[in-house]
Order: structure tokens, then sequence, then C-alpha cells
């Protein structure tokens, strides 16, 4: 994490804000419309003390968690059965590439549908944001696996679930790692933007709730908060995971 707070990103986003301030002051567009880098910062302390910040976060990250969770595992099974199954890859395959182009809040619709307005659609909306970019690089992952080491963990008696556990992950896991890391940025974008349209608690209500009262400083601080966790999770978590998977594997 530290790599990605140098002194050279450090100075350019306090010449952001700088540059935010000054134009800010010069009331080319009044406060309501474009409020400073102060009242953004202010409005961002009084969600703090109110606790509303707080809570709206512990909220989107548990819909996160257990939606990421849920396409990681579902994609990881899909993926592995395309790559091994020629039928499944040849229907279901097809079907994967295209459900793919369907952008995550496509599917709040048909979420509330189902499930109603609840914990349920959102975390539906952000498992199936995730999944298909699991399943294809889980699929490209245990494709590129070379046929001599399965036919030789076969020879020494590895089968069935002992075989996908024991050589089939493991070597398929630097393309797994890149499907979790694309999934994680999909789960992410689904969860707040099934959030603004549910209207259900999390980062994605407070941020609607700030477009209906027309409060644009409230509107910017929580797109920060958005911004900012995205950017602590992809650097604490994935971009670690990634390199040390890279790293091990001998691709770095």
């Amino acid at each position: 994490m530290a790599k990605n707070f140098t002194p050279h990103r450090i100075a350019f986003y306090i010449g952001i804000v700088a540059v935010w301030q000054i134009v800010a002051m010069t009331g080319v567009w009044p406060d309501n419309v474009f409020p400073s880098p102060y009242e953004v910062a202010e409005d961002l302390a009084y969600s703090a003390s109110d606790g509303s910040l707080f809570y709206g976060i512990a909220t989107s990250m548990w819909r996160l968690i257990l939606g990421l969770a849920i396409a990681i595992a579902g994609g990881v099974v899909l993926g592995i059965f395309m790559a091994r199954v020629e039928v499944i890859n040849k229907t279901v395959g097809s079907l994967v590439l295209g459900l793919q182009s369907i952008p995550s809040i496509a599917w709040v619709p048909l979420a509330i549908l189902w499930f109603g307005l609840t914990d349920g659609g959102i975390i539906f909306v952000t498992a199936i944001g995730a999944i298909f970019a699991v399943t294809i690089n889980t699929y490209t992952g245990v494709k590129n696996i070379d046929p001599h080491f399965i036919e030789a963990a076969r020879n020494m008696g590895a089968k069935g679930s002992q075989l996908i556990t024991a050589v089939l992950i493991p070597a398929a896991f630097p393309y797994m790692i890149t499907g979790f890391k694309q999934g994680w940025a999909f789960a992410w974008r689904g969860v707040i933007g099934a959030e603004i349209l549910f209207s259900f608690l999390g980062l994605g209500f407070l941020l609607n709730a700030g477009r209906s009262l027309t409060d644009v400083s409230q509107v910017i601080a929580i797109m920060i908060i958005i911004m900012g966790i995205g950017l602590v999770i992809d650097g604490v978590v994935f971009t670690r995971l990634e390199n040390k998977v890279m790293s091990r594997w001998g691709l770095r």
C-alpha cells in the first residue's frame, strides 16, 4: 500500500485539491453547485460524527464481501467445469460470454422483482456483476495448464476433487487472481449502483440522499469515500496478493 502513496502521487493529489480550492474561491459557480474542499470535508466530519458514514460503509462492505464470496465460489466452479467439460464450454460458455456484456446495474429491475427491496436483491446484483469475470479468468487459467502436469498427476493417482484442489486450482491461480481483482471492481460498482436504485442503506443510499437533498457536498464527500475504499482494497488486498502469487510462480 505504501507504494501507492509515493511523494509524486501525494503531490499530485494535493495539487488537485489546491486547484479545486482556487476554482471554488473564484465564485464561478455557487457553493451549492461547486462546493469547496473545506465544505466537503465539513460534510464528511458531520456524517462521521453522527455515525451515518460508518454505518453506511459497514453496510456496503458486508454486502460486497458476501456478494464477492458468492461470485468467486460460483465463478471458480463454473470456470473449471467449462475448461474440463467440452459440452458445458460450448453451451454454458457462450451464455457466460453474452451475460458478461450486461452491466450489473441492468440486473437491478430483475433483482427488485425477485427479491424486493431487500439486502438479498443488492447482494444478487453484486454477485452477478462479478461472477462472469471470475468464471472467464478461471477457465483461461485451467485451459493454459500444461497437459503434461495433469497427466503426471493422474499417473500419481490424483483424480476427481483431489486433481482439482491439488493441481488445477494451484496451476491456474495466477489467472484466477486476475479474475478476483476484476470481479471485486465489478462487485464494488454493482453494490453502490444497486444501493442508489434500491435506496436501502449503504454508501449508495447516502449518495442518493445527497442528490435528493440537492446537497452537492454530501454527494462529492461520499464519492471520495467510495474511491478511497476502492484504492485501499485494491492496494492492500488484491495488488499485494497478485504480486505475491506472480512472484511465487516466477512471473515477476
